[in-house]
């Protein structure tokens, strides 16, 4: 098996159940298996082969979000999180694996996407995270949504999804409504990043037109978010007024 960064290399064929030969078949011509290098650990992730969501691959995003989170890992720590645009469940995986986060993968409604990401915890030796399928701009699953932090790595790639992505983000930010404790302080030890509660942290490394770039970022702002670029290619977005480090029940 190759060791890739970015790009598909192998094929991955491993099941539960021992599998037919037209099985087998039908496995290589869908899926690539690539072992990705993450921070303290390498990750066996089965991608699609092709996807018509473009759910099929992981990008720079994932990988340097990792980083960051691993140098900033004091702002996830006591998180509730569910990652948005979730793909292969690589970054959801990391996290659960490195800091046993509470995540949720979510991507758009595609049976086939849930059941790729549950594949991957248990090539990875994880339970199977929870996953919620949603298609931006519908109406989410969860009228109550308790997510403090919500995150997501290169899902600027198309434009015209842009507001469906903007009501999403609004709607489970605005309608935050915490678990019935108190919520653990994200400072960092040397305050050099202090997330709100809740907030949308997302990374972005895919290369776009800046006058696209800034249709997303002023279309927060007209929604009455307020982005903050915090280091590294990553933002911080949060309703506006909203800049409690901490929340009480």
């Amino acid at each position: 098996m190759d060791i890739a960064i970015f790009s598909p290399s192998s094929l991955f064929s491993e099941e539960d159940d021992t599998p037919t030969r037209e099985e087998n078949a039908e496995t290589l011509e869908n899926y690539v298996e690539r072992k990705h290098q993450f921070p303290g650990m390498d990750l066996i992730i089965r991608e699609f082969s092709f996807h018509q969501l473009n759910a099929n691959l992981l990008w720079p995003g994932t990988f340097a979000f990792a980083e960051w989170l691993v140098q900033h890992s004091k702002c996830i720590e006591g998180r509730h999180a569910i990652e948005l645009g979730s793909g292969t469940g690589a970054l959801a995986i990391f996290l659960r694996k490195s800091y046993n986060l509470d995540i949720t993968t979510s991507d758009y409604d595609d049976q086939e996407i849930e059941e790729n990401i549950a594949h991957n915890c248990r090539a990875n030796t994880i339970p199977v995270i929870p996953h919620i399928k949603h298609t931006w701009g519908d109406k989410f699953p969860n009228s109550d949504p308790d997510w403090d932090l919500i995150i997501a790595s290169d899902i600027l790639l198309y434009v015209k999804q842009y507001a469906n992505l903007i009501q999403t983000i609004s709607f489970l930010l605005k309608c935050y409504k915490p678990r019935d404790r108190k919520a653990v302080s994200p400072t960092l030890n040397d305050g050099d990043v202090v997330l709100p509660w809740p907030a949308f942290l997302m990374s972005w490394r895919r290369r776009i037109g800046k006058e696209d770039e800034l249709l997303f970022f002023n279309g927060c702002e007209k929604a009455g978010l307020e982005v903050k670029h915090i280091g590294s290619r990553v933002y911080c977005i949060n309703p506006i007024g909203n800049e409690k480090s901490n929340t009480e029940t």
